[in-house]
């Protein structure tokens, strides 16, 4: 029977330690995200605007940031806080039968492109969240948005990106780590959700 080891009294000063670090690490990126409270009010009111006027919100990214995509359109569609009509938002990052024959046929770089293409239309709003500002897949969705005549609004992270170039509004957000940077985009989405569903309660 395996034993398990007894961890000593440094080894657990030393994780607690690290424990604190780490949160006061993610702590001070969420704290820099304040210094930008007026793009996050812009783009809640932008996809506010979109919805309002039946517009679809389409999300895409990858990873931790795709997770985050289908967060926001279970948020949007069910509910955050209040009682209300569901809102018109599609992650196109949770059809597994749609990634794997789009990346299949057309290449993973194509994966968010060939959806946009298909669902998307004038007066609807594609958000692409990204830490680095760089990938592929979404700066291809982009372009298409961009050509069909679909708004943009980019979630990247200190650097910014191509995409932060190619949006039509950009949140950079702080952070030292990918996931400092996620936590600041979740964190902004939550208040997003928060503005459009009370603008948008009937």
């Amino acid at each position: 029977m395996r034993r398990r080891r007894n961890r000593g009294a440094a080894d657990m000063s030393d994780s607690a330690g690290e424990v604190a670090r780490l949160l006061e690490q993610s702590a001070a990126a969420l704290n820099q995200l304040h210094e930008q409270a007026r793009t996050i009010a812009d783009i809640a009111e932008a996809v506010a605007g979109t919805l309002r006027s039946g517009g679809t919100l389409l999300l895409c990214g990858n990873g931790g940031s795709a997770a985050q995509c289908q967060h926001v359109a279970a948020e949007l569609t069910g509910r955050f806080k209040l009682e209300r009509r569901g809102l018109r938002a599609i992650a196109l990052t949770a059809d597994t039968s749609a990634l794997t024959a789009l990346g299949n046929d057309y290449g993973f770089e194509n994966i968010f492109a060939r959806q946009v293409e298909a669902l998307g239309r004038p007066g609807d709003m594609l958000m692409g969240l990204s830490t680095s500002g760089g990938s592929k897949n979404v700066v291809k969705a982009f372009e298409k948005a961009e050509e069909i005549g679909v708004t943009t609004v980019a979630l990247v992270g200190p650097k910014g990106g191509v995409l932060a170039d190619a949006a039509d509004l950009c949140l950079a957000a702080p952070g030292d780590t990918t996931a400092n940077v996620q936590e600041c985009h979740i964190a902004a989405l939550h208040v997003v959700c928060d503005i459009v569903e009370r603008e948008l309660a009937d």
